[in-house]
């Protein structure tokens, strides 16, 4: 069970999406714009982000951007999850940092499909650490015992 967070302006397209990862066992939630999605973020990192493109306010460019450049969130799985049909916006998308590229309209099973690769690959990954603490066990301060990382 994966927790997804659904960024979408289109509740219908959400909720559809929503309801299908519900089925195949994961916990999902929905923010209507990249602010909100950012303002989640902030205070419950997801397994898993689906990102529509095109909303109002940040696209979802725009917030891939913001995730890429955070200390706490910069290896969060993304998914873009859009109407753009271009072989030059996948390629955007996955410049910027996303892990998949989902096209509206799309039906369930490649929507699992995409979501369980990414889920796989991430589950096949260290366990997250924030950039910090990355960076300071690169460079030897920190040491990491049964109870808690320690810096040294």
């Amino acid at each position: 069970m994966a927790k997804i967070i659904i960024a979408d302006d289109d509740e219908i397209i959400a909720d559809m999406a929503s309801n299908i990862l519900f089925e195949a066992g994961h916990v999902c939630g929905w923010v209507p714009d990249g602010e909100k999605a950012l303002d989640l973020l902030r205070w419950r990192r997801p397994d898993l982000l689906l990102l529509d493109h095109d909303m109002p306010g940040m696209t979802g460019a725009q917030v891939l951007r913001s995730l890429r450049s955070s200390a706490e969130n910069y290896d969060l799985p993304v998914i873009m999850f859009t109407g753009l049909s271009g072989a030059g916006d996948e390629s955007h998308a996955y410049y910027n940092g996303a892990q998949a590229f989902i096209r509206k309209p799309f039906n369930a099973k490649m929507l699992l499909h995409e979501v369980n690769l990414v889920l796989k690959a991430r589950a096949e990954r260290p366990q997250h650490r924030s950039l910090i603490e990355h960076l300071e066990q690169k460079a030897g301060r920190w040491r990491d015992s049964p109870e808690k990382r320690v810096m040294l």
